[in-house]
């Protein structure tokens, strides 16, 4: 089955669209990438999503013009990634949607809402639209997150030692051999938000980490992120943008007088691997396979790899599936599951009771014609 899986991470600047060959062959899923491409936001509705995202506030108005809006931008994505990867007509989309709020508080989440409504996607490609995959796994008493633990094990499985699979994006995670998965912290997030705030909305991120690798880390204001709750938390455990903003940032800065960009960029980029690290070593991991907009970003790569001295540190690339696409693809398996009446979830991973179908089905054009459900479950990710 050919399948489309769309994603937008914590970042928000654009959609990613990774079309994937899968089929179930004995107790393996093949997946063959077909390839990615990306469709970005305009600067209209990225600057109106970032205002209605923490700390900003928002309307039921604006939230239905974002549903709409993001909807129509995913549907243009699928489109093309339908268009130009696809060798015979895609027959699935899944798509994760764009998360804008994570309701979590104490260690348990309540709800998450992500917004682009699938009917979009599916009238413009005329195909069936698996969306919504977090909220079955909230209700069954997860945490909604990491979803792609499910799609790192069945990777992973059998590698030599301890590999722990790594995103990082907006949000940090990690899923290690024994299905423990969680997000560590922030990824980017942080990062992003300071070289924003600083350049006046100039700049969307660090190009290549230049402002990081000009400056110098503030050891104080480390200290302060550091003190940070969360990081303490027992997993399993899923945060966001409702807790690492700009907002949080300017009050950690509070008392410190004016620093400059570079030397704030430095250190959240030392607090992003520092945290990263801390929890790679608590999961014992002798490799770690890296894959999101981070490993872009050669100063984290270099400070996280200083901060793992004697673990293998590698990119996804290497391993055959693309990093830049990786949660694309992992969607792209998630919704080949449901369709096949299989669940998406690791309850050791979310903290789920059980294990759970996930997502819920926009028809296509053609109406709804499922496969048959499949016997058996896979216990291994092959990569063709």
């Amino acid at each position: 089955m050919r399948v489309i899986g769309l994603m937008s991470g914590t970042s928000c600047d654009a959609i990613d669209a990774a079309a994937a060959d899968l089929s179930l062959v004995g107790d393996s899923l093949v997946l063959r990438p077909l390839g990615l491409v990306s469709e970005a936001y305009d600067k209209v509705l990225r600057e109106a999503l970032g205002a209605a995202l923490p700390p900003g506030t928002t309307s039921m108005a604006q939230v239905c013009l974002l549903d709409t809006r993001i909807g129509q931008v995913f549907a243009a994505a699928a489109a093309r990634a339908d268009r130009e990867l696809c060798e015979r007509r895609a027959e699935l989309v899944a798509s994760h949607g764009q998360t804008v709020y994570h309701w979590a508080e104490d260690g348990k989440v309540y709800g998450t809402l992500q917004l682009g409504q699938p009917a979009w996607i599916a009238e413009a490609t005329g195909l069936p639209v698996v969306a919504d995959f977090r909220p079955r796994d909230i209700a069954a008493g997860g945490q909604g997150a990491p979803l792609v633990s499910l799609v790192d094990l069945l990777w992973l499985r059998g590698r030599p030692g301890t590999p722990v699979a790594l995103n990082i994006g907006g949000i940090a995670n990690l899923t290690a051999p024994d299905g423990t998965a969680f997000d560590t912290g922030p990824g980017c997030a942080l990062i992003d938000a300071a070289a924003r705030g600083f350049s006046g909305g100039r700049l969307a991120y660090d190009v290549d980490g230049a402002l990081a690798g000009r400056g110098t880390v503030h050891e104080p204001l480390l200290r302060r992120l550091l003190e940070e709750p969360y990081y303490a938390l027992p997993a399993p455990k899923t945060t966001g943008r409702e807790l690492f903003h700009l907002g949080r940032l300017r009050d950690a800065l509070a008392g410190f007088g004016t620093l400059t960009a570079e030397d704030v960029v430095a250190t959240l980029t030392v607090l992003t691997a520092r945290t990263v690290a801390d929890a790679v070593r608590a999961a014992g991991a002798t490799e770690v396979i890296v894959s999101g907009g981070g490993t872009r970003n050669p100063v984290l790569m270099t400070m996280l790899g200083q901060c793992l001295p004697g673990v293998s540190l590698r990119t996804s690339d290497e391993l055959g599936l693309p990093a830049a696409a990786k949660e694309a693809y992992a969607f792209a398996v998630l919704g080949f599951l449901t369709v096949h009446a299989l669940p998406g979830s690791v309850p050791s991973a979310t903290g789920a009771r059980q294990a759970r179908v996930l997502g819920s089905i926009t028809p296509g054009r053609n109406g709804l014609r499922l496969p048959p459900p499949a016997e058996n479950r896979p216990v291994r990710l092959v990569l063709e």
